[in-house]
């Protein structure tokens, strides 16, 4: 584990799903998609501060080692959507868990699953221990290919406590299976960026 210390890390939870078919053809590959998540301790839980940059200034180091274990999870395929976004318990603000994954997170995550140009699809929210968020997927090239715009559920029956913070990425090796709703597609991308 490389995350920086100023973090208390209390846990790390992985999820991995699966998709080989859907209603229709099935895809040419299964649809893979993970998610890491990191529990942490909120230090500002109950508080007011004005300066977050405590929580910022080191997250690049949550954003590299999320990022290296959820590429992991995908069994050697490569990423091509990602997603980032978290929790803050009820003793602290949305804007605890938003400090963390700032540009600072998402410069760091975009390197550890092997480069990414679109900006990183986030949601964040103050919830109790077991409440469900979306961390949004999206293409790591390009936000508007329409195929890759995905989601993937994730809830931490334990997490978060109420003076902690929960930092979730998710990545995907591809987009929706059967996508047919048009738009630019991966490979109008490829060929674009090849000019």
């Amino acid at each position: 584990m490389s995350i920086d210390p100023y973090y208390r890390v209390r846990a790390f939870h992985s999820f991995v799903s699966e998709t080989v078919r859907e209603v229709g053809p099935a895809p040419e590959q299964p649809l893979v998609k993970a998610a890491v998540a990191v529990v942490l301790e909120n230090p500002f839980a109950g508080q007011w501060v004005e300066d977050l940059s405590p929580l910022t200034a080191p997250s690049a180091s949550i954003g590299t080692e999320l990022g290296r274990r959820a590429a992991e999870l995908l069994g050697g395929r490569p990423v091509e959507s990602y997603g980032k976004g978290g929790l803050v318990g009820l003793n602290g603000e949305q804007e605890h868990v938003v400090a963390c994954i700032t540009t600072v997170f998402g410069d760091a995550l975009r390197e550890a699953v092997g480069g990414g140009k679109a900006w990183i699809s986030s949601a964040s929210k103050v919830a109790a221990a077991g409440t469900q968020i979306d961390i949004p997927l999206a293409y790591k090239d390009e936000v508007y290919v329409r195929s890759h715009y995905d989601a993937m559920t994730i809830a931490l029956p334990d997490a978060p406590r109420p003076d902690e913070l929960v930092i979730i990425v998710a990545v995907a090796t591809g987009g929706r299976p059967n996508a047919r709703v048009g738009g630019m597609t991966a490979a109008d991308v490829a060929a674009r960026d090849s000019q």
